[in-house]
């Protein structure tokens, strides 16, 4: 029995052991944005039980009450829950906080027109296990502008390069940038941020690389090595842009943090999202998909402000983005829609070099027009396979392939003005050999003068061209050849020069 004794207060001491030793809820660690953990031993003393232990049966758990964990109010406070990056507390990050608190209307200008886009920019980041801060990126790189374009060619809200934005998928055609595409964009910014810190192991190092390239960081990060310095963001030689960047973004941090420090309003954005996603089956005029969901047009172009022309290809974006509330007005007007064509553009590809002129009238626009809806500017020709905007036939109901979609380029060269020159043929000079002179096709120089390519000149033969009017004024400078050029009856007489050797491609 004493054996039988002792064994039994041996399990119970070892069952208040462990009841000690587990944390309570209570006990958990909480961190703030600018507080400390707090300690375990602050909390309240564990309680320990006494007496016999017994079952917990049914009734007394459903009596017990559950701690509720209230969602964030709105978004701004979903956001400050979800930082986890390190503060930065520089100089440059009070100079940043003062230029942002100086400046209240622009505050409240990139916070208004966030109001579209940050639930989905939160959610993906929570989806993704990254910090909530970033979700403020597109404060410092376009003030959430996705029209923004810089002066180095970065586009759309996350400001993606043409070659960084091919390397993530976001394709840059003649009808569509997907560098503008809200989803698509964010969807690659946060790729492309994913693994720069997959890189670099650091957030502060990987918004360095965002902004100034990984090369560039990792060369800066290499050097300081070898010199024995440290190689933390703000270890690291940088230009100035991306030397204020990681500043820029913790100064608007704080200010979404404690926004009356700075006497910043912020905006009430629900924690609700702004948009869904339509299905689009047909290609439609941009004005047509704006009028069937009763959204302002400037509305509905900034949620789809990828489209670069008035026409959405539904083989290239089949789906456009609604605000909550309208995509049910879209569906049902769609399904109603009978006022004729959804869209009155099309695809067309040019089949051979042609002017803008000649292309304006196989189509019947005006060159003027044509000009405007593809964006050609003056003095250009098309190249051939390039693929035009132009309105649709009445009898071309088809749809765009997805092929000319997601590929579709416009392929311009410069405008030759030609000009006809009547030089003399010397002795020996052929239809060949003038055509190499000048660089011409020997068919052309054939058909000016109506002989035959192999045709033989006499000489002091008049010989007709039709040459480049920059090519004419230089040959004309120059005096290697017998003979004389005659620009038009009216210029002076000249001798002839040989054609001007092209100087070398300059190295980029």
């Amino acid at each position: 029995m004493n054996l039988r004794l002792v064994a039994a207060v041996g399990v119970l001491s070892a069952l208040a052991g462990c009841v000690a030793t587990a944390p309570t809820v209570s006990d958990k660690v909480e961190m703030t944005y600018d507080e400390k953990p707090r300690s375990a031993q602050a909390q309240a003393p564990a309680a320990y039980p006494s007496g016999p232990l017994s079952p917990v049966t049914t009734e007394e758990v459903r009596s017990r009450s559950v701690t509720t964990s209230q969602p964030p109010a709105d978004l701004w406070e979903r956001i400050r829950r979800g930082y986890a990056m390190p503060n930065l507390e520089t100089d440059l990050v009070r100079q940043q906080e003062q230029w942002y608190a100086s400046r209240p209307d622009y505050i409240q200008r990139m916070a208004d027109r966030s109001r579209k886009y940050l639930f989905h920019i939160v959610e993906e980041l929570e989806r993704r296990q990254m910090p909530a801060e970033l979700a403020l990126l597109p404060f410092i790189e376009s003030a959430f502008n996705p029209q923004a374009v810089s002066s180095a060619r970065a586009a759309g809200m996350w400001q993606f390069m043409p070659a960084t934005g091919k390397d993530f998928d976001l394709k840059q055609n003649h009808f569509r940038d997907d560098r503008r595409d809200v989803l698509q964009s964010t969807r690659a910014a946060m790729d492309y941020l994913q693994r720069l810190y997959g890189m670099f192991g650091d957030w502060h190092l990987a918004l360095a690389a965002y902004n100034w390239g990984e090369g560039n960081v990792k060369r800066a990060i290499d050097r300081n090595q070898k010199a024995g310095l440290g190689t933390g963001y703000l270890d690291l030689n940088m230009p100035n842009e991306t030397r204020n960047y990681v500043p820029k973004l913790q100064a608007v941090k704080n200010i979404v943090n404690t926004p009356e420090l700075f006497r910043a309003e912020l905006p009430v954005i629900d924690n609700h999202p702004y948009f869904q996603t339509v299905k689009l089956a047909r290609d439609m005029d941009v004005v047509t998909a704006a009028r069937l969901a009763d959204v302002n047009l400037d509305d509905f172009k900034a949620l789809n402000p990828q489209h670069n022309r008035p026409v959405i290809l539904a083989a290239g974006t089949p789906e456009i983005l609604l605000p909550w509330d309208n995509a049910a007005v879209f569906k049902r007007n769609f399904d109603a829609y009978s006022e004729g064509k959804l869209a009155s553009w099309t695809a067309w590809s040019v089949p051979a070099n042609m002017s803008v002129a000649d292309a304006a009238r196989r189509v019947g626009m005006t060159e003027n027009d044509l000009r405007a809806v593809n964006t050609i500017p003056p003095r250009m020709i098309i190249k051939s396979g390039s693929v035009l905007i132009v309105p649709r036939s009445g009898s071309a109901q088809q749809d765009v392939t997805s092929q000319v979609a997601d590929n579709a380029q416009l392929s311009l060269a410069p405008e030759i003005v030609t000009r006809r020159t009547v030089i003399k043929a010397g002795k020996r000079d052929t239809v060949g050999s003038i055509a190499h002179r000048y660089k011409l096709a020997p068919a052309q120089v054939a058909e000016w003068n109506g002989l035959s390519a192999q045709a033989h000149f006499k000489p002091g033969q008049q010989v007709v061209l039709h040459l480049p009017v920059r090519a004419a004024t230089r040959q004309a400078v120059r005096v290697p050849q017998k003979g004389v050029v005659r620009a038009s009856a009216k210029a002076p007489v000249r001798k002839a020069a040989a054609p001007a050797k092209k100087a070398p491609a300059k190295k980029r």
